[in-house]
């Protein structure tokens, strides 16, 4: 699950070198804090949030498929 997030969120931005996930695990899910480059930032988020938003349903899509919880939270 963190390489799939890894790899959509390095192919959207200009420096995928900056890329990083960090896994939380809670009682109930698992938390996937995914960080960018400050200038990478509005292309993960997408106008309006879209990109976000997607990511997210595409995430917890897959992890649906696997019997487990999950979020994505993006850090600044």
């Amino acid at each position: 699950m963190k390489e799939l997030l890894v790899y959509i969120a390095q192919n959207l931005v200009d420096n995928p070198d900056d890329v990083t996930v960090t896994e939380r695990e809670t009682d109930t899910e698992t938390v996937y804090e995914l960080r960018v480059n400050p200038l990478d930032m509005g292309k993960v988020i997408g106008r309006q949030g879209r990109i976000a938003k997607e990511i997210r349903s595409l995430m917890r899509s897959v992890a649906q498929r696997q019997g487990r919880r999950i979020s994505v939270d993006i850090m600044d």
